[in-house]
C-alpha cells in the first residue's frame, strides 16, 4: 500500500505545483506618428528636380527612381523619429546604402508655386539628394501646381 500511497503523493504534489507563466501577450506595434501633417502609415512621396528623382516609401518598400535607370529598391524600416526629423536606412539587394531623411521644414520645389510640408535629404550609395515630400496621396490629389495638402498655404 505504500507504494501506492506515494505514487499518488507525487501526482497530488506535481498537481499543485506552480503552473508555468503563460506566454506575454505579443507587442502591439507603436502606431506610425504623423510628422509635419503627413501619416507615416501611409505612402509618403520625396521629390527633387536637376537631377529629376523620387523616392516612393511604400510602406514595404523604398523606391528611388529616376529617369534613367535602373531603379533602386530597399526594405522599408520603421522610421526613427527624432524630434523634428524620421530616418529609414536600408541596403538594395546588391549592398548599396539607401537613407532617406525627412524634415519638418516647409519645402518649395524651385520649379513651381508648389510647396511640401516636409524637406527631403537623400543618400542612395554615394548620391546626396535634396528635395521636397509630402504624402504620396496629397501629391497626386494636387496635380501639376498649388501646395500639397498639409502644406501651409501662402499669405496673399
Amino acid at each position: 500500500m505504500r507504494p501506492l500511497f506515494a505514487a499518488l503523493a507525487v501526482l497530488v504534489l506535481a498537481a499543485c505545483s506552480p503552473a508555468e507563466k503563460p506566454a506575454p501577450p505579443p507587442e502591439t506595434p507603436e502606431p506610425a506618428p504623423v510628422f509635419g501633417g503627413v501619416d507615416l502609415a501611409q505612402p509618403v512621396r520625396a521629390l527633387g528636380t536637376e537631377p529629376f528623382w523620387s523616392v516612393e516609401l511604400t510602406g514595404t518598400e523604398m523606391v528611388y527612381t529616376t529617369p534613367e535607370p535602373p531603379e533602386q529598391r530597399a526594405p522599408q524600416p520603421r522610421p526613427l523619429v527624432q524630434g523634428t526629423t524620421a530616418t529609414w536606412e536600408a541596403e538594395t539587394a546588391d549592398g548599396t546604402g539607401f537613407r532617406v531623411i525627412l524634415v519638418t521644414t516647409e519645402c518649395s520645389d524651385g520649379m513651381s508655386d508648389r510647396t511640401y510640408p516636409l524637406t527631403a535629404l537623400v543618400k542612395v550609395g554615394d548620391r546626396e539628394l535634396t528635395g521636397c515630400a509630402a504624402a504620396s496621396s496629397a501629391i497626386r490629389a494636387a496635380g501639376e501646381s498649388g501646395p500639397t495638402a498639409g502644406a501651409a498655404q501662402p499669405a496673399g
